[in-house]
């Protein structure tokens, strides 16, 4: 089968779904809420920041926005 492939005359590309590629950044996160996501995530069978990351996409793409009141 290798005989019927010619790589050769194949001419490179670049990758078209490189601006949808996730950005790897830092966060620090309380134990209690990486536990959450963890036990939820187990459930569901896929990773916890998969998780995060799909619940903060819900949030940016529905606006969603806290309520905070801060204590005077």
């Amino acid at each position: 089968m290798r005989d019927h492939y010619d790589f050769r005359k194949m001419k490179g590309e670049r990758n078209p779904y490189l601006k949808h590629l996730k950005q790897p950044i830092t966060i620090r996160l309380d134990k209690a809420t990486v536990g959450y996501f963890k036990t939820l995530a187990g459930g569901l069978g896929m990773p916890y920041q998969n998780l995060i990351n799909l619940y903060l996409r819900d949030c940016a793409l529905n606006q969603k926005r806290l309520n905070l009141k801060w204590a005077a």
